[in-house]
């Protein structure tokens, strides 16, 4: 596959979860340039102590009709 999406297929838009369910800290970081000290300040939060469960984001996957695949 090398890194190619599947036909038919669309890619998790990274932090796509996050701005769905409007995260605080989401928000936060989208007023900051990425890559700055206080956008990587902020990141430390959503790495740290997200604001969500796994199990919310799980189920966002869920209903939104994503898969996880790997190679064989």
């Amino acid at each position: 596959m090398d890194d190619q999406i599947l036909d038919g297929y669309v890619e998790y838009q990274k932090r796509e979860f996050c701005r769905v369910v409007s995260c605080p800290v989401q928000n936060l970081l989208d007023g900051e340039t990425q890559g700055s000290i206080k956008y990587n300040q902020i990141r430390l939060i959503c790495q740290d102590d997200c604001l969500q469960t796994s199990h919310a984001f799980h189920k966002y996957l869920i209903d939104n009709h994503y898969q996880i695949i790997r190679r064989k």
